[in-house]
Protein backbone atom coordinates (compact mmCIF):
# COMPACT_ATOMS: atom_id res chain seq x y z
CA UNK A 1 0.00 0.00 0.00
CA UNK A 2 1.01 3.74 -0.28
CA UNK A 3 -0.38 7.10 -0.34
CA UNK A 4 -1.53 9.56 -2.69
CA UNK A 5 -2.38 13.03 -3.51
CA UNK A 6 -3.93 14.43 -6.70
CA UNK A 7 -4.77 17.48 -7.71
CA UNK A 8 -7.36 18.47 -10.86
CA UNK A 9 -7.91 22.09 -12.09
CA UNK A 10 -5.56 24.15 -9.89
CA UNK A 11 -5.27 27.78 -10.40
CA UNK A 12 -2.15 27.53 -8.15
CA UNK A 13 1.15 28.15 -11.12
CA UNK A 14 2.65 25.08 -12.12
CA UNK A 15 5.88 25.39 -10.54
CA UNK A 16 4.68 26.63 -7.18
CA UNK A 17 1.66 23.62 -7.60
CA UNK A 18 4.90 20.98 -7.62
CA UNK A 19 6.32 21.99 -4.28
CA UNK A 20 3.48 22.44 -2.83
CA UNK A 21 2.25 18.88 -3.64
CA UNK A 22 5.96 17.53 -2.97
CA UNK A 23 5.70 19.48 0.80
CA UNK A 24 1.93 17.91 1.22
CA UNK A 25 2.90 14.51 0.17
CA UNK A 26 5.50 14.43 2.63
CA UNK A 27 2.76 14.61 5.40
CA UNK A 28 2.12 11.07 3.67
CA UNK A 29 5.21 9.38 3.63
CA UNK A 30 4.52 7.33 6.46
CA UNK A 31 2.69 5.30 4.34
CA UNK A 32 4.91 4.82 1.93
CA UNK A 33 8.52 5.55 3.02
CA UNK A 34 10.19 3.36 -0.02
CA UNK A 35 9.78 5.89 -3.13
CA UNK A 36 8.04 9.13 -4.59
CA UNK A 37 6.64 10.16 -7.41
CA UNK A 38 5.23 13.26 -9.01
CA UNK A 39 3.51 14.02 -12.39
CA UNK A 40 2.22 17.80 -13.02
CA UNK A 41 0.20 18.46 -16.27
CA UNK A 42 -1.00 21.42 -17.60
CA UNK A 43 -4.47 21.93 -18.84
CA UNK A 44 -5.56 24.12 -21.72
CA UNK A 45 -7.45 26.35 -19.78
CA UNK A 46 -4.67 27.39 -17.73
CA UNK A 47 -5.24 25.50 -14.63
CA UNK A 48 -2.78 22.42 -13.39
CA UNK A 49 -3.08 19.06 -12.10
CA UNK A 50 -0.87 17.19 -10.21
CA UNK A 51 -0.52 13.34 -9.16
CA UNK A 52 1.59 12.42 -6.19
CA UNK A 53 2.37 9.02 -4.88
CA UNK A 54 4.29 7.43 -1.57
CA UNK A 55 5.20 3.95 -2.02
CA UNK A 56 5.96 1.03 0.57
CA UNK A 57 7.07 -1.16 -2.33
CA UNK A 58 5.39 -4.63 -1.36
CA UNK A 59 5.40 -6.35 -5.30
CA UNK A 60 8.05 -5.41 -8.09
CA UNK A 61 9.91 -3.64 -5.19
CA UNK A 62 12.84 -2.18 -7.66
CA UNK A 63 10.78 -1.41 -10.99
CA UNK A 64 6.81 -0.50 -9.39
CA UNK A 65 7.15 3.19 -8.95
CA UNK A 66 4.40 5.39 -9.60
CA UNK A 67 2.75 7.33 -10.67
CA UNK A 68 2.15 4.66 -13.82
CA UNK A 69 1.66 5.30 -16.83
CA UNK A 70 -0.42 3.28 -19.58
CA UNK A 71 2.13 2.12 -23.23
CA UNK A 72 1.39 5.75 -24.77
CA UNK A 73 1.15 7.91 -21.74
CA UNK A 74 -1.84 9.15 -22.10
CA UNK A 75 -3.50 8.17 -18.93
CA UNK A 76 -2.01 8.83 -15.72
CA UNK A 77 -2.50 6.62 -12.33
CA UNK A 78 -1.70 7.14 -9.01
CA UNK A 79 -3.05 4.65 -6.54
CA UNK A 80 -2.71 2.98 -2.97
CA UNK A 81 -3.50 -0.62 -3.61
CA UNK A 82 -3.10 -4.54 -4.08
CA UNK A 83 -4.89 -6.20 -7.49
CA UNK A 84 -4.60 -10.40 -6.82
CA UNK A 85 -6.03 -10.58 -9.98
CA UNK A 86 -3.49 -8.55 -12.17
CA UNK A 87 -2.16 -11.33 -14.14
CA UNK A 88 -5.38 -12.03 -14.92
CA UNK A 89 -6.11 -8.48 -16.34
CA UNK A 90 -2.89 -8.82 -18.60
CA UNK A 91 -4.78 -11.37 -20.77
CA UNK A 92 -7.18 -8.59 -21.79
CA UNK A 93 -4.29 -6.26 -23.04
CA UNK A 94 -2.62 -7.05 -26.26
CA UNK A 95 0.92 -8.37 -25.83
CA UNK A 96 2.78 -5.74 -27.62
CA UNK A 97 1.00 -2.91 -25.21
CA UNK A 98 2.02 -4.92 -22.48
CA UNK A 99 5.91 -5.19 -23.50
CA UNK A 100 5.83 -1.28 -23.64
CA UNK A 101 4.68 -0.85 -19.93
CA UNK A 102 8.04 0.22 -17.52
CA UNK A 103 6.95 -1.98 -14.35
CA UNK A 104 5.33 -5.66 -13.81
CA UNK A 105 3.76 -4.21 -10.74
CA UNK A 106 0.07 -5.37 -9.54
CA UNK A 107 -1.71 -2.15 -10.25
CA UNK A 108 0.58 -1.40 -14.28
CA UNK A 109 -1.89 -2.95 -16.06
CA UNK A 110 -4.89 -0.49 -14.60
CA UNK A 111 -3.44 2.73 -17.02
CA UNK A 112 -4.38 0.27 -20.04
CA UNK A 113 -7.28 -1.33 -18.81
CA UNK A 114 -8.85 2.46 -18.57
CA UNK A 115 -8.17 3.13 -22.02
CA UNK A 116 -10.45 0.11 -22.86
CA UNK A 117 -12.75 -0.02 -20.23
CA UNK A 118 -13.44 2.80 -19.06
CA UNK A 119 -15.64 3.18 -16.02
CA UNK A 120 -15.78 -0.96 -16.15
CA UNK A 121 -12.65 -1.35 -14.48
CA UNK A 122 -13.33 -0.88 -10.40
CA UNK A 123 -16.15 -3.57 -10.96
CA UNK A 124 -12.79 -6.30 -12.65
CA UNK A 125 -10.58 -5.55 -9.77
CA UNK A 126 -10.02 -8.38 -7.84
CA UNK A 127 -8.34 -6.76 -4.27
CA UNK A 128 -8.20 -3.82 -1.92
CA UNK A 129 -7.76 0.08 -3.98
CA UNK A 130 -7.95 3.42 -3.61
CA UNK A 131 -7.02 5.25 -6.93
CA UNK A 132 -7.05 8.31 -8.97
CA UNK A 133 -6.55 8.47 -13.08
CA UNK A 134 -5.86 11.61 -15.20
CA UNK A 135 -6.89 11.17 -19.25
CA UNK A 136 -5.24 14.30 -19.98
CA UNK A 137 -6.48 13.32 -23.70
CA UNK A 138 -9.65 13.79 -22.94
CA UNK A 139 -9.46 16.22 -20.43
CA UNK A 140 -11.42 13.77 -17.86
CA UNK A 141 -10.48 12.21 -14.36
CA UNK A 142 -11.42 9.20 -12.81
CA UNK A 143 -11.35 8.07 -9.08
CA UNK A 144 -12.44 4.74 -7.08
CA UNK A 145 -12.10 3.26 -4.24
CA UNK A 146 -12.77 -1.10 -3.27
CA UNK A 147 -16.14 -2.36 -2.74
CA UNK A 148 -15.59 -2.12 1.92
CA UNK A 149 -13.36 0.76 1.70
CA UNK A 150 -10.44 -1.28 3.41
CA UNK A 151 -7.89 1.28 1.41
CA UNK A 152 -8.61 5.08 2.69
CA UNK A 153 -9.31 7.62 0.37
CA UNK A 154 -10.57 11.36 0.48
CA UNK A 155 -11.72 14.00 -1.52
CA UNK A 156 -11.23 17.46 -1.06
CA UNK A 157 -12.93 21.12 -2.93
CA UNK A 158 -10.66 23.82 -2.46
CA UNK A 159 -11.75 27.78 -2.99
CA UNK A 160 -10.32 28.16 -6.35
CA UNK A 161 -12.54 25.34 -7.63
CA UNK A 162 -9.99 22.54 -8.28
CA UNK A 163 -10.47 18.99 -6.86
CA UNK A 164 -8.48 17.00 -4.24
CA UNK A 165 -7.87 13.45 -3.31
CA UNK A 166 -5.45 11.91 -0.87
CA UNK A 167 -5.25 9.26 1.38
CA UNK A 168 -5.36 10.68 4.38
CA UNK A 169 -7.08 14.78 5.42
CA UNK A 170 -4.71 15.47 6.88
CA UNK A 171 -3.09 16.34 3.56
CA UNK A 172 -6.36 18.38 2.46
CA UNK A 173 -7.46 19.94 5.80
CA UNK A 174 -5.35 23.30 5.03
CA UNK A 175 -5.67 23.57 1.57
CA UNK A 176 -9.86 22.47 0.89
CA UNK A 177 -12.43 24.46 2.08
CA UNK A 178 -14.44 21.12 3.07
CA UNK A 179 -13.65 17.72 3.00
CA UNK A 180 -15.19 14.55 2.94
CA UNK A 181 -14.91 10.09 3.01
CA UNK A 182 -14.64 8.77 -0.82
CA UNK A 183 -17.87 6.89 -0.15
CA UNK A 184 -16.36 3.05 -0.80
CA UNK A 185 -17.62 1.01 -3.78
CA UNK A 186 -18.15 4.04 -5.98
CA UNK A 187 -16.24 6.32 -8.93
CA UNK A 188 -16.22 9.10 -9.35
CA UNK A 189 -16.72 10.21 -12.81
CA UNK A 190 -15.37 13.88 -13.87
CA UNK A 191 -16.54 15.25 -17.39
CA UNK A 192 -16.52 18.65 -18.87
CA UNK A 193 -15.80 20.23 -15.01
CA UNK A 194 -19.33 18.22 -13.88
CA UNK A 195 -18.78 15.14 -11.51
CA UNK A 196 -20.67 12.45 -10.06
CA UNK A 197 -20.29 9.84 -7.52
CA UNK A 198 -21.31 6.54 -9.38
CA UNK A 199 -21.85 2.97 -7.00
CA UNK A 200 -20.30 0.61 -8.82
CA UNK A 201 -20.35 -2.60 -6.40
CA UNK A 202 -23.85 -4.07 -5.67
CA UNK A 203 -24.30 -7.30 -4.67
CA UNK A 204 -27.34 -8.81 -4.06
CA UNK A 205 -27.06 -8.83 -0.19
CA UNK A 206 -25.95 -5.38 0.26
CA UNK A 207 -29.49 -3.72 -0.17
CA UNK A 208 -31.68 -3.32 2.94
CA UNK A 209 -34.47 -3.94 0.84
CA UNK A 210 -33.96 -6.77 -0.54
CA UNK A 211 -35.09 -10.07 0.67
CA UNK A 212 -33.55 -12.36 3.54
CA UNK A 213 -31.18 -15.21 1.75
CA UNK A 214 -31.75 -18.52 2.35
CA UNK A 215 -29.08 -20.40 0.87
CA UNK A 216 -27.98 -23.39 3.63
CA UNK A 217 -24.55 -23.59 5.14
CA UNK A 218 -22.06 -25.55 3.38
CA UNK A 219 -18.92 -25.82 5.78
CA UNK A 220 -16.90 -27.13 3.24
CA UNK A 221 -17.13 -23.88 0.92
CA UNK A 222 -16.86 -21.74 4.06
CA UNK A 223 -13.11 -23.98 4.53
CA UNK A 224 -12.42 -23.45 0.73
CA UNK A 225 -12.99 -20.36 -0.26
CA UNK A 226 -11.61 -18.78 3.48
CA UNK A 227 -8.65 -20.77 2.39
CA UNK A 228 -8.34 -19.42 -1.06
CA UNK A 229 -8.85 -16.02 0.17
CA UNK A 230 -5.51 -16.14 2.68
CA UNK A 231 -3.09 -17.54 0.27
CA UNK A 232 -4.31 -15.02 -2.36
CA UNK A 233 -2.99 -12.36 -0.23
CA UNK A 234 0.45 -13.49 0.40
CA UNK A 235 1.23 -11.97 -3.32
CA UNK A 236 4.09 -10.01 -2.30
CA UNK A 237 8.34 -9.78 -2.37
CA UNK A 238 8.62 -9.03 0.74
CA UNK A 239 8.96 -10.52 4.17
CA UNK A 240 5.29 -11.13 5.96
CA UNK A 241 3.64 -12.00 9.06
CA UNK A 242 0.47 -12.45 10.59
CA UNK A 243 -1.26 -10.30 13.94
CA UNK A 244 -2.21 -12.93 16.09
CA UNK A 245 -4.43 -12.20 19.19
CA UNK A 246 -4.79 -15.72 19.72
CA UNK A 247 -9.03 -15.18 18.54
CA UNK A 248 -10.44 -17.21 16.99
CA UNK A 249 -10.37 -15.06 13.51
CA UNK A 250 -6.39 -14.81 13.79
CA UNK A 251 -5.84 -17.93 14.70
CA UNK A 252 -7.66 -19.61 11.86
CA UNK A 253 -5.88 -17.70 9.25
CA UNK A 254 -2.79 -18.23 10.78
CA UNK A 255 -3.51 -21.89 10.95
CA UNK A 256 -4.69 -21.67 6.71
CA UNK A 257 -1.02 -20.21 6.78
CA UNK A 258 0.78 -22.56 8.40
CA UNK A 259 -1.05 -25.40 6.44
CA UNK A 260 -0.13 -23.83 3.39
CA UNK A 261 3.69 -23.29 3.82
CA UNK A 262 4.13 -26.73 5.31
CA UNK A 263 2.35 -27.88 2.40
CA UNK A 264 5.23 -26.56 0.18
CA UNK A 265 7.78 -27.08 2.36
CA UNK A 266 7.09 -30.80 1.50
CA UNK A 267 5.89 -30.11 -2.24
CA UNK A 268 2.37 -30.77 -1.45
CA UNK A 269 1.15 -30.83 -5.16
CA UNK A 270 -2.72 -30.81 -3.58
CA UNK A 271 -1.97 -27.84 -1.19
CA UNK A 272 -3.63 -24.57 -1.13
CA UNK A 273 -1.34 -22.99 -3.16
CA UNK A 274 -1.90 -25.18 -6.72
CA UNK A 275 -5.74 -25.07 -6.41
CA UNK A 276 -6.51 -24.68 -10.26
CA UNK A 277 -8.84 -22.03 -9.56
CA UNK A 278 -6.65 -20.12 -7.32
CA UNK A 279 -6.13 -17.06 -9.22
CA UNK A 280 -2.61 -16.14 -7.40
CA UNK A 281 0.71 -15.77 -8.11
CA UNK A 282 2.75 -16.13 -5.66
CA UNK A 283 6.32 -17.10 -5.84
CA UNK A 284 6.83 -19.81 -4.02
CA UNK A 285 9.95 -20.24 -3.90
CA UNK A 286 10.07 -16.96 -2.04
CA UNK A 287 7.27 -18.43 0.41
CA UNK A 288 8.82 -21.97 0.77
CA UNK A 289 12.25 -19.77 2.11
CA UNK A 290 9.90 -17.87 4.45
CA UNK A 291 9.07 -19.33 8.19
CA UNK A 292 5.89 -17.99 9.16
CA UNK A 293 5.94 -15.07 12.09
CA UNK A 294 3.20 -14.18 14.24
CA UNK A 295 2.92 -10.97 16.76
CA UNK A 296 0.96 -10.37 19.36
CA UNK A 297 0.44 -7.32 22.18
CA UNK A 298 -1.21 -7.14 25.90
CA UNK A 299 -1.00 -5.58 29.60
CA UNK A 300 0.89 -8.35 30.95
CA UNK A 301 -1.48 -11.05 31.95
CA UNK A 302 -3.84 -10.01 28.93
CA UNK A 303 -5.93 -13.77 27.79
CA UNK A 304 -4.50 -12.50 24.28
CA UNK A 305 -0.86 -12.63 24.96
CA UNK A 306 -1.82 -16.19 26.73
CA UNK A 307 -3.96 -17.77 23.78
CA UNK A 308 -1.41 -16.32 20.95
CA UNK A 309 1.68 -18.44 22.83
CA UNK A 310 -1.08 -21.75 22.71
CA UNK A 311 -1.81 -21.26 18.64
CA UNK A 312 1.94 -20.12 18.13
CA UNK A 313 3.25 -23.25 19.57
CA UNK A 314 0.95 -25.59 18.51
CA UNK A 315 1.41 -24.77 14.74
CA UNK A 316 4.99 -24.14 14.84
CA UNK A 317 4.89 -20.58 14.03
CA UNK A 318 7.97 -18.44 14.99
CA UNK A 319 5.98 -16.15 17.28
CA UNK A 320 7.26 -12.71 19.29
CA UNK A 321 5.10 -10.89 21.77
CA UNK A 322 5.24 -7.59 23.44
CA UNK A 323 3.94 -5.90 26.36
CA UNK A 324 2.56 -2.59 27.04
CA UNK A 325 1.57 -0.83 29.89
CA UNK A 326 -1.47 1.37 30.10
CA UNK A 327 0.45 4.46 30.94
CA UNK A 328 2.52 3.86 27.42
CA UNK A 329 -0.63 3.53 26.00
CA UNK A 330 -1.90 6.54 27.28
CA UNK A 331 1.00 8.60 25.90
CA UNK A 332 0.43 7.41 22.67
CA UNK A 333 -3.06 9.14 22.12
CA UNK A 334 -2.24 12.82 20.76
CA UNK A 335 -0.37 10.09 18.37
CA UNK A 336 -2.88 7.69 16.99
CA UNK A 337 -5.41 10.33 17.06
CA UNK A 338 -3.83 11.88 14.76
CA UNK A 339 -3.26 9.13 12.63
CA UNK A 340 -6.30 7.17 12.21
CA UNK A 341 -7.96 10.49 12.17
CA UNK A 342 -10.80 9.32 14.20
CA UNK A 343 -12.31 10.06 17.57
CA UNK A 344 -14.46 6.91 18.11
CA UNK A 345 -14.05 5.04 21.17
CA UNK A 346 -13.91 1.87 20.46
CA UNK A 347 -11.70 2.51 17.39
CA UNK A 348 -9.28 4.42 19.75
CA UNK A 349 -9.19 1.99 22.42
CA UNK A 350 -8.19 -0.90 19.97
CA UNK A 351 -6.13 1.48 17.67
CA UNK A 352 -3.41 2.21 20.62
CA UNK A 353 -2.32 -1.55 21.04
CA UNK A 354 -2.28 -1.99 17.61
CA UNK A 355 -0.40 1.08 16.63
CA UNK A 356 2.03 0.75 19.66
CA UNK A 357 2.50 -3.22 18.10
CA UNK A 358 2.92 -2.02 14.77
CA UNK A 359 6.19 0.13 15.58
CA UNK A 360 7.73 -2.58 17.59
CA UNK A 361 6.87 -4.98 14.04
CA UNK A 362 8.76 -2.53 12.02
CA UNK A 363 12.26 -3.12 13.61
CA UNK A 364 11.84 -6.66 12.41
CA UNK A 365 11.59 -6.16 8.41
CA UNK A 366 8.00 -7.23 7.97
CA UNK A 367 6.37 -5.23 5.78
CA UNK A 368 3.32 -7.10 4.91
CA UNK A 369 0.82 -8.32 7.61
CA UNK A 370 -2.42 -10.60 7.65
CA UNK A 371 -5.14 -9.83 10.11
CA UNK A 372 -8.84 -11.15 11.35
CA UNK A 373 -10.81 -7.56 10.87
CA UNK A 374 -14.32 -8.60 9.06
CA UNK A 375 -14.93 -12.03 10.42
CA UNK A 376 -17.20 -10.55 13.35
CA UNK A 377 -19.19 -7.87 11.08
CA UNK A 378 -20.15 -10.99 8.43
CA UNK A 379 -20.63 -13.91 10.64
CA UNK A 380 -22.21 -11.69 13.71
CA UNK A 381 -19.09 -12.06 16.05
CA UNK A 382 -19.72 -9.36 18.75
CA UNK A 383 -21.46 -10.68 21.86
CA UNK A 384 -24.54 -8.55 20.98
CA UNK A 385 -25.95 -10.60 18.15
CA UNK A 386 -26.97 -12.93 21.10
CA UNK A 387 -29.86 -10.47 21.49
CA UNK A 388 -30.92 -10.53 18.06
CA UNK A 389 -34.77 -11.00 17.91
CA UNK A 390 -34.98 -12.82 14.97
CA UNK A 391 -33.13 -13.96 11.91
CA UNK A 392 -34.22 -11.04 9.58
CA UNK A 393 -32.71 -8.31 12.45
CA UNK A 394 -29.53 -10.23 12.63
CA UNK A 395 -29.13 -10.01 9.24
CA UNK A 396 -29.93 -6.15 8.60
CA UNK A 397 -27.80 -5.75 11.63
CA UNK A 398 -25.01 -7.91 9.91
CA UNK A 399 -25.71 -5.44 6.19
CA UNK A 400 -25.01 -2.37 8.63
CA UNK A 401 -22.02 -3.28 10.28
CA UNK A 402 -20.31 -3.83 6.59
CA UNK A 403 -21.81 -0.51 5.19
CA UNK A 404 -20.74 1.04 8.22
CA UNK A 405 -16.70 -1.02 7.89
CA UNK A 406 -14.27 1.85 6.43
CA UNK A 407 -15.49 4.51 9.85
CA UNK A 408 -13.89 1.68 12.23
CA UNK A 409 -12.43 -1.52 12.17
CA UNK A 410 -10.82 -1.72 8.43
CA UNK A 411 -9.78 2.27 9.04
CA UNK A 412 -7.83 0.83 12.02
CA UNK A 413 -6.60 -2.09 10.59
CA UNK A 414 -5.32 0.41 7.26
CA UNK A 415 -4.01 3.51 9.31
CA UNK A 416 -2.74 1.65 12.61
CA UNK A 417 -0.44 0.10 10.46
CA UNK A 418 0.81 2.01 7.67
CA UNK A 419 1.73 4.83 10.36
CA UNK A 420 4.70 2.46 10.11
CA UNK A 421 4.38 1.59 6.65
CA UNK A 422 3.52 -1.64 7.02
CA UNK A 423 0.02 -3.26 5.05
CA UNK A 424 -2.50 -5.18 7.03
CA UNK A 425 -4.72 -7.64 4.28
CA UNK A 426 -7.63 -8.59 5.52
CA UNK A 427 -8.65 -11.99 4.04
CA UNK A 428 -12.09 -12.37 5.56
CA UNK A 429 -13.26 -9.63 3.58
CA UNK A 430 -12.33 -11.00 0.21
CA UNK A 431 -15.33 -10.20 -2.01
CA UNK A 432 -15.65 -14.02 -3.00
CA UNK A 433 -15.84 -14.76 0.60
CA UNK A 434 -17.97 -12.39 1.02
CA UNK A 435 -20.91 -13.24 -1.43
CA UNK A 436 -20.81 -16.59 -0.01
CA UNK A 437 -21.63 -15.67 3.46
CA UNK A 438 -23.96 -12.92 3.16
CA UNK A 439 -26.26 -15.14 1.47
CA UNK A 440 -26.31 -17.80 4.05
CA UNK A 441 -29.46 -17.98 5.70
CA UNK A 442 -28.71 -16.31 8.72
CA UNK A 443 -30.51 -18.62 11.10
CA UNK A 444 -27.61 -20.43 10.66
CA UNK A 445 -25.99 -17.82 11.89
CA UNK A 446 -27.74 -16.89 15.15
CA UNK A 447 -25.93 -17.44 18.51
CA UNK A 448 -29.26 -17.35 20.40
CA UNK A 449 -30.47 -20.15 23.04
CA UNK A 450 -26.85 -20.24 24.51
CA UNK A 451 -25.21 -21.28 20.95
CA UNK A 452 -22.11 -19.98 20.61
CA UNK A 453 -21.25 -16.68 18.14
CA UNK A 454 -19.42 -17.66 14.99
CA UNK A 455 -20.13 -21.02 14.93
CA UNK A 456 -20.50 -22.47 11.40
CA UNK A 457 -17.01 -20.63 11.10
CA UNK A 458 -15.74 -22.41 13.97
CA UNK A 459 -17.64 -25.55 12.74
CA UNK A 460 -15.65 -25.30 9.20
CA UNK A 461 -12.75 -25.27 10.91
CA UNK A 462 -12.75 -28.11 13.56
CA UNK A 463 -9.19 -29.99 13.65
CA UNK A 464 -6.94 -26.81 12.85
CA UNK A 465 -6.59 -25.78 16.32
CA UNK A 466 -7.29 -27.08 19.70
CA UNK A 467 -10.77 -27.56 20.89
CA UNK A 468 -10.88 -24.77 23.46
CA UNK A 469 -8.94 -21.95 21.42
CA UNK A 470 -12.05 -22.83 18.31
CA UNK A 471 -14.35 -22.40 20.27
CA UNK A 472 -12.74 -19.44 22.48
CA UNK A 473 -15.37 -16.96 23.47
CA UNK A 474 -14.85 -13.70 21.61
CA UNK A 475 -12.94 -10.93 22.99
CA UNK A 476 -13.13 -7.47 21.43
CA UNK A 477 -9.35 -6.52 20.64
CA UNK A 478 -9.25 -3.25 23.14
CA UNK A 479 -10.86 -6.13 25.72
CA UNK A 480 -8.45 -9.26 24.79
CA UNK A 481 -5.62 -6.77 25.15
CA UNK A 482 -6.20 -7.21 28.97
CA UNK A 483 -9.68 -5.75 30.85
CA UNK A 484 -7.01 -3.25 33.13
CA UNK A 485 -6.51 -1.30 29.49
CA UNK A 486 -9.92 0.02 29.06
CA UNK A 487 -10.58 0.36 33.04
CA UNK A 488 -7.52 2.68 32.77
CA UNK A 489 -8.18 5.01 30.39
CA UNK A 490 -11.98 5.40 31.87
CA UNK A 491 -10.02 6.47 35.09
CA UNK A 492 -7.36 8.88 32.90
CA UNK A 493 -10.08 10.64 31.72
CA UNK A 494 -12.00 11.13 34.77
CA UNK A 495 -9.32 12.58 36.29
CA UNK A 496 -8.18 14.65 33.34
CA UNK A 497 -11.27 15.72 32.21
CA UNK A 498 -13.20 17.74 35.28
CA UNK A 499 -16.90 18.29 35.74
CA UNK A 500 -17.03 21.55 34.08
CA UNK A 501 -14.80 21.02 31.15
CA UNK A 502 -17.50 18.17 30.99
CA UNK A 503 -20.47 20.30 31.33
CA UNK A 504 -19.43 22.13 28.16
CA UNK A 505 -19.72 19.41 26.08
CA UNK A 506 -22.94 19.85 24.21
CA UNK A 507 -21.99 23.94 23.74
CA UNK A 508 -18.18 22.87 22.36
CA UNK A 509 -19.48 20.00 20.14
CA UNK A 510 -23.30 20.51 18.92
CA UNK A 511 -22.85 17.10 16.48
CA UNK A 512 -22.09 14.06 17.50
CA UNK A 513 -21.60 15.60 21.58
CA UNK A 514 -19.57 13.38 23.72
CA UNK A 515 -21.73 11.39 26.21
CA UNK A 516 -18.54 10.48 28.34
CA UNK A 517 -15.74 11.39 29.54
CA UNK A 518 -13.25 9.49 27.72
CA UNK A 519 -14.98 10.53 24.86
CA UNK A 520 -14.65 13.97 25.58
CA UNK A 521 -10.59 13.49 26.01
CA UNK A 522 -10.59 12.02 22.43
CA UNK A 523 -12.64 14.46 20.98
CA UNK A 524 -10.44 17.25 22.36
CA UNK A 525 -7.47 15.85 20.80
CA UNK A 526 -8.96 14.84 17.60
CA UNK A 527 -10.36 18.70 17.09
CA UNK A 528 -6.82 19.86 18.43
CA UNK A 529 -5.69 17.98 15.66
CA UNK A 530 -8.43 18.79 12.81
CA UNK A 531 -10.34 21.66 13.87
CA UNK A 532 -12.47 22.01 10.80
CA UNK A 533 -16.28 21.22 10.90
CA UNK A 534 -16.28 18.56 7.63
CA UNK A 535 -13.60 16.36 9.96
CA UNK A 536 -15.68 16.35 13.23
CA UNK A 537 -18.62 14.84 10.76
CA UNK A 538 -16.58 12.20 9.87
CA UNK A 539 -17.41 10.36 12.58
CA UNK A 540 -21.36 9.08 12.61
CA UNK A 541 -23.71 9.55 15.44
CA UNK A 542 -25.40 7.14 17.59
CA UNK A 543 -25.23 4.80 20.74
CA UNK A 544 -23.15 1.84 19.90
CA UNK A 545 -23.35 -1.14 22.67
CA UNK A 546 -20.38 -3.90 22.08
CA UNK A 547 -19.40 -1.89 18.51
CA UNK A 548 -23.03 -2.67 17.41
CA UNK A 549 -25.11 0.14 15.11
CA UNK A 550 -27.69 2.63 16.91
CA UNK A 551 -30.46 0.37 15.15
CA UNK A 552 -29.23 -2.81 17.73
CA UNK A 553 -29.35 -0.61 20.87
CA UNK A 554 -32.78 -1.51 20.63
CA UNK A 555 -32.71 -4.87 21.08
CA UNK A 556 -32.70 -4.93 24.60
CA UNK A 557 -33.24 -2.75 27.20
CA UNK A 558 -29.99 -3.31 29.15
CA UNK A 559 -28.21 -1.99 25.97
CA UNK A 560 -29.99 1.38 26.73
CA UNK A 561 -28.71 1.19 30.60
CA UNK A 562 -24.98 0.19 29.55
CA UNK A 563 -24.50 1.62 26.13
CA UNK A 564 -20.22 1.11 26.38
CA UNK A 565 -18.13 -0.57 23.35
CA UNK A 566 -16.85 -2.40 25.66
CA UNK A 567 -17.69 -6.79 24.80
CA UNK A 568 -17.77 -6.69 28.77
CA UNK A 569 -20.91 -4.39 28.30
CA UNK A 570 -23.13 -7.13 26.90
CA UNK A 571 -24.42 -8.14 30.63
CA UNK A 572 -24.70 -12.08 31.06
CA UNK A 573 -23.19 -13.01 27.80
CA UNK A 574 -19.41 -12.19 28.46
CA UNK A 575 -17.75 -14.41 30.83
CA UNK A 576 -16.59 -11.13 32.58
CA UNK A 577 -19.40 -8.39 31.61
CA UNK A 578 -19.47 -5.76 33.83
CA UNK A 579 -21.71 -2.78 34.54
CA UNK A 580 -20.05 0.89 33.32
CA UNK A 581 -21.77 3.38 35.37
CA UNK A 582 -19.77 6.21 33.68
CA UNK A 583 -21.85 6.47 30.18
CA UNK A 584 -24.20 8.60 31.91
CA UNK A 585 -23.87 12.05 31.33
CA UNK A 586 -23.09 14.55 34.27
CA UNK A 587 -26.03 16.86 34.04
CA UNK A 588 -25.28 20.00 31.74
CA UNK A 589 -25.50 23.22 32.69
CA UNK A 590 -27.64 26.08 31.57
CA UNK A 591 -25.69 28.02 28.96
CA UNK A 592 -26.11 31.30 31.13
CA UNK A 593 -24.15 29.90 34.33
CA UNK A 594 -21.34 28.28 32.61
CA UNK A 595 -17.73 30.47 32.90
CA UNK A 596 -15.58 29.55 30.18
Amino acid sequence: MCGILAIFHSSIEKHRLRRKALNLSKILRHRGPDWNGIVVEENDDGTTNVLAHERLAIVDVLSGHQPLYDDEEEVCLTINGEIYNHMELRKLIKEENLNKLKSCSDCAVIPNLFKIYKEKVPSMLDGIFAGVISDKKNNTFFAFRDPIGICPLYIGYAADGSIWFSSEFKALKDNCIRYVIFPPGHYYKNNKNKGEFVRYYNPNWWSLNNSIPNNKVDFNEIRIHLEKAVIKRLMGDVPFGILLSGGLDSSIIAAILAKHLNGLDKKDTNSIHNSSDNNNNNNSDTLRSQKLRSFSIGLKGSPDLKAAKEVADYLGIEHTEFYFTVEEGIDSLHDVIYHIETYDITTIRASTPMYILSRLIKSSCVKMVLSGEGSDEIFGGYLYFHKAPNKEEFHRELQRKIHDLHYYDVLRANKSTMAFGIEARVPFLDLQFLNLVMNIDPQDKMCSNNKIEKYILRKAFEGYLPEHILYRQKEQFSDGVGYNWIDGLKQYAEKKISDIQFSRAKFLFPYNTPKTKEAYLYRCIFSECFPEQCAQESVPEGESIACSTSKAVEWDESFKQNADQSGRSVLGIHRHSKQFDDVKCLPIQNQASINY
